[in-house]
């Protein structure tokens, strides 16, 4: 059978017509890792300051920081993950943001006399963000193996500190100050982790199968 020119030019600029379409699809960007980075900064310099790594006088510093960036940019990147129509991501983001904000609140409005901040108030506020942590640690068991260690973490953050709020003991609030360091280290290398495997298109930096 003759095939005619004309049908096979128009085959032809058919498929680059295809070709062209999907070489120009956008690539769906993932916001996780700067969630990660604004979180991972912010809860660095506070548990620098909490284990006495850096001095009291400055602790001014961080207040900025957590409304700047570990605030609203933690819940731009969830609003981001619930375009996505990432649950898990959208809860995670959003309410790390909103706790950032709610500590930058409690020092500026204490500052000015505004409010007293009870100890013991503090320190039930603080486990139930544990408790909060506790169960997107429960649904991190199907997230990478670093993510969920990200939540352990963050949880043993929580309950430590809100126990050394409660009892104010100091060695407790440093003991909750290091494990907040150590939940930060693993943010940073989950959040450039993602960024090199981006960057690669591989797995290059591994972040480890899911528990479940």
């Amino acid at each position: 059978m003759e095939i005619s020119e004309n049908y096979i030019i128009s085959l032809s600029l058919l498929s680059l017509q295809k070709v062209e379409t999907m070489s120009a699809s956008p690539k769906t960007l993932n916001p996780a890792p700067l969630g990660l980075a604004a979180f991972a900064m912010t809860t660095t310099v506070l548990c620098l300051f909490t284990v006495g790594a850096i001095p009291s006088s400055w602790v001014s510093i961080v207040i900025p920081l957590a409304i700047a960036y570990g605030g609203l940019m933690q819940v731009i990147v969830g609003l981001w993950e619930a375009k996505l129509g990432n649950t898990f991501g959208f809860v995670a983001f959003s309410s790390y943001g909103a706790f950032w904000i709610y500590y930058a609140l409690v020092a500026i409005l204490s500052s000015v006399g505004m409010i007293t901040v009870s100890p013991t108030a503090a320190g039930v506020v603080l486990i139930m963000w544990g408790f909060l942590t506790l169960y997107l640690w429960i649904a991190s068991l199907k997230a990478p193996k670093v993510t969920c260690m990200v939540f352990l973490f963050l949880a043993l953050t929580f309950f430590v500190l809100g126990i050394g709020d409660i009892t104010g003991i100091g060695m407790v609030s440093k003991a909750g100050g290091a494990l907040g360091l150590i939940t930060a280290a693993l943010a940073w290398y989950n959040s450039l982790a993602i960024v090199i495997n981006d960057m690669h298109g591989r797995t290059a930096a591994p972040l480890g199968k899911p528990l479940m």
